[in-house]
């Protein structure tokens, strides 16, 4: 379980550092089109995923659900 909460909170990093990058240079629409529904699935998934891990804090619980950086420190709070 943590090893797809690794791979999804990677995913979400990927996908709002190729947001941002797009919304800094070029603002293609179709990458934002795209990209952007993938990221908030990924953030979706990163919360629900921490939910699902038994035994998991109330505190990693909270930091799921931080916007971009929160799947790392969920991550960071469960070892």
């Amino acid at each position: 379980m943590v090893t797809a909460l690794r791979l999804t909170v990677v995913v979400e990093s990927l996908t709002i550092a190729v947001l941002l990058l797009n919304l800094a240079t070029a603002h293609v629409d179709w990458v934002a089109s795209i990209v952007g529904p993938l990221h908030g699935t990924a953030y979706l998934a990163v919360i629900a995923l921490v939910l699902s891990i038994p035994g998991s804090s109330r505190r990693a619980r909270w930091l799921a659900v931080v916007p971009v950086a929160g799947g790392w420190l969920a991550l960071r709070e469960l070892g």
